[in-house]
């Protein structure tokens, strides 16, 4: 039987690094076992934040990628202010560590450059896609946001082709992502951005959301959206991937008890209650300090970093910069624990970041953080892999590091994680080809 055709319109593509790659990417190395071909679209010439080569693999041998050249103004900003080449990774200085400067770049960001600074790359994808599509049978587009500018691709491909089958993958919300509110709107951006997104939601056959929370709220702004969640592929994982019920030792650096942070930690999601919380504990405990290794593994706000190196926490920091993906999970594996960190406000609840799920597949007790009755807390209690806090925690966060350090002491950090295989990135994909 000849497979059905999918178009995937996607800003992020190897060699990008971090987690915005992985979801795709995945997808379409598994789509084809489900009688579906993987058609890319990309551009040409993206000015990634990070990049990993190491991803290149899992590009199917045989995909066809389309790209066409896109033009995108962060040169300019980084010329205005060097802190703005956190942009194209969708973060910017907040509160005090704002200068005159960042305030200026962010107005410019979020009232000039609707959705977001791809913005230039949609009337001309339009075009293209529109003749691709006439010239070439393909069965179902999908868009893949942020950038949310991707969206207005499909939606202006529908408007010209209305039989068209499109789907509306959305990473993260558009207007309830907790930095939107940071975007100093003005109050005709603020209404432009939420009549596209309600169009988008609207006109999409189906909207994709990848947390329970967010697929119920597009719900109520009118969208026909499903939850698939992201997950963990099995041959990043190794043998592991497939362990059900399975008591796993987690002592595996007997001379450090190691928390770990593996990823980009920016200023809006850093868990200050914890550094207080760690602080107190080398201070207080001699036998907790000569054993604590903090390690963080990916990219570091630089003034989060400073701030932790001024404390008590200095000389137990181990960072080791950006690593390829291959190399991150092998640090998952080589820690005691495992520290994840979500926007604190409510709005943020359904957000689930990616790297939980191989978190989860390591067997490791995961540290987490973010607002109450948040899809991650959801998560850890049904896989047993770990315990969620708020921002406001520091008592019950001391307490559970100290029983997970006595355990680690004793030889008995042990856990049985339950029920990942469902995360798994192949069942993930076949979830998605019943959709389809």
């Amino acid at each position: 039987m000849e497979q059905k055709k999918i178009l995937i319109i996607t800003y992020y593509w190897p060699p990008a690094g971090g987690p915005g790659v992985q979801r795709w990417l995945k997808f379409a190395k598994y789509l084809p076992d489900f009688g579906w071909k993987p058609v890319i679209y990309t551009p040409e010439n993206p000015n990634y934040p990070l990049l990993d080569e190491s991803l290149m693999k899992d590009i199917p041998g045989n995909i066809e990628i389309v790209r066409t050249k896109i033009w995108e103004p962060y040169q300019l900003a980084e010329k205005l202010n060097k802190s703005n080449k956190k942009f194209k990774a969708g973060q910017f200085d907040v509160g005090k560590n704002q200068s005159w400067k960042s305030r200026l770049s962010i107005w410019v960001r979020g009232n000039f450059f609707i959705p977001d600074a791809r913005v230039f790359w949609v009337k001309p994808s339009i075009r293209f896609l529109e003749k691709y599509l006439k010239e070439n049978k393909i069965d179902v587009v999908v868009t893949s946001g942020p950038p949310h500018s991707l969206h207005l691709i499909g939606l202006g491909l529908k408007n010209k082709l209305p039989g068209l089958k499109w789907i509306a993958d959305f990473r993260d919300p558009w207007t309830e992502i907790s930095y939107y509110k940071h975007l100093k709107l003005t109050k005709g951006s603020d209404k432009k951005h939420r009549q596209l997104e309600s169009t988008v939601f609207k006109n999409a056959d189906i909207t994709l959301a990848t947390s329970y929370t967010d697929a119920e709220n597009f719900r109520k702004a009118g969208a026909n959206a499903v939850c698939i969640t992201n997950g963990f592929d099995e041959s990043d994982a190794g043998e592991k991937a497939g362990r059900k019920d399975e008591a796993v030792s987690l002592k595996s650096h007997p001379e450090a008890f190691t928390l770990s942070y593996i990823g980009v930690l920016e200023q809006l999601r850093n868990p200050e209650n914890l550094w207080k919380v760690l602080d107190e504990m080398v201070k207080e405990n001699e036998e907790f300090a000569a054993q604590f290794k903090l390690k963080f593994a990916g990219r570091i706000d630089d003034k989060i970093l400073s701030s932790i190196e001024n404390s008590g926490l200095r000389d137990h920091i181990l960072n080791l910069g950006y690593l390829s993906h291959g190399k991150a999970i092998e640090e998952m594996q080589n820690s005691d624990m495992l520290l994840i960190t979500n926007f604190p406000n409510e709005s943020s609840k359904g957000i689930i970041p990616g790297k939980i799920f191989e978190y989860l597949v390591s067997g490791k007790q995961i540290l987490s953080f973010g607002p109450d009755q948040a899809d991650v807390a959801k998560i850890l209690e049904e896989t047993n892999a770990g315990k969620h806090f708020s921002y406001n925690d520091t008592e019950s966060v001391k307490k559970f590091i100290l029983e997970k350090f006595e355990l680690w002491k004793n030889g008995d950090l042990s856990e049985k994680t339950q029920h990942i295989e469902q995360f798994s990135r192949k069942n993930l994909t076949k979830q998605l080809s019943n959709i389809l």
